[in-house]
């Protein structure tokens, strides 16, 4: 049994290659739903979507978000109406909205819901949100708060953040089979996801960090920074602009409190010393996902480690 905490589009890949080796019920996914928005009357879940779609084979290419094919005429008409139209919703995409946020509102859980979706979509593993709750990640920033998807979308990444913020955390629960999963886990996997607005929500809710430092499983973390860049996304920018180095260093040291392996990548193998420095056993090994194959080869190469 494998457990990964995950993000959206960087995970994606490294789940597919999962998949690609693991039956469906070995392998569980903890997405983070941080990033989930109310938009239209409808509860957006991109994390937990762009897996469904990814691990199911449906996803944008192109884009990495999305259903492949998909048309935007409801997202136009909305734009001729005057009504704000800069998170891109796809006709099909809209669909998947529209029927979660119909289910919540008969009472369903978003656990529940988020297995309805999956088994519709085919999606080869069990996924489940980091909790039923509704926990949305805002970025305190120079522009004041943002709600994440309004900084990555609208904002495109631009302002400059200064702290993130996740709002009901304290409150929140681990959703049903979290604790579960992890406590029966023979490895834990942090997805190469930012570690501030993907795998932070996650660790932020009650209990969740305490599982993972108490479970005898290996855990371990795959970088999500390489040669002092992300690979997607803003966390390169976020770090930097947070205080910490810009290093996969610093990630490792932000879960050094529960982790046992960092995996970091070949190119950066002149910092091994100093994260082994951490306490951490470290492992070095090409993390770039730029193909099917590497996908399925890197999570090949996580598998055997344990």
């Amino acid at each position: 049994m494998i457990v990964a905490l995950a993000g959206g589009i960087g995970a994606a890949k490294l789940l597919l290659g999962f998949s690609k080796l693991l039956p469906p019920n070995q392998l569980t996914v903890i997405g983070n739903t941080g990033d989930d928005i109310e938009l239209f009357g409808l509860r957006i879940c991109p994390d937990l979507d762009t897996i469904t779609y990814t691990l199911s084979e449906k996803i944008n290419p192109e884009t990495g978000w999305g259903l492949q094919d998909d048309s935007f005429e409801c997202v136009r008409a909305l734009q001729d109406l005057g009504a704000p139209s800069w998170f891109r919703l796809g006709d099909r995409d809209l669909a998947t909205h529209l029927w979660r946020t119909s289910l919540l509102q008969q009472g369903h859980s978003l656990t529940q819901v988020t297995a309805r979706i999956c088994e519709a979509f085919g999606t080869p593993c069990r996924l489940l949100p980091m909790t039923d709750s509704y926990t949305p990640t805002y970025l305190v920033t120079e522009q004041g708060e943002l709600h994440v998807q309004e900084y990555l979308v609208r904002e495109k990444c631009r302002p400059l953040v200064r702290a993130p913020k996740y709002l009901n955390i304290k409150e929140a629960q681990p959703a049903p089979g979290v604790a579960d999963a992890i406590a029966k886990a023979e490895g834990v996997f942090l997805c190469p996801s930012n570690p501030f607005i993907s795998i932070g929500p996650i660790l932020a809710i009650p209990g969740v960090r305490e599982l993972l430092i108490q479970t005898e499983a290996p855990v371990f973390a795959v970088t999500p920074i390489v040669g002092r860049r992300a690979l997607k996304g803003p966390a390169a920018k976020m770090l930097a602009e947070l205080g910490y180095p810009l290093s996969p260093t610093a990630v490792a040291g932000l879960y050094k409190d529960f982790l046992n392996v960092f995996v970091l990548d070949e190119q950066d193998r002149q910092l091994r010393a100093e994260i082994e420095g951490l306490g951490l056993k470290v492992v070095t090994i090409n993390t770039i996902m730029s193909s099917i194959g590497d996908k399925i080869d890197l999570a090949r190469e996580l598998l055997e480690l344990i």
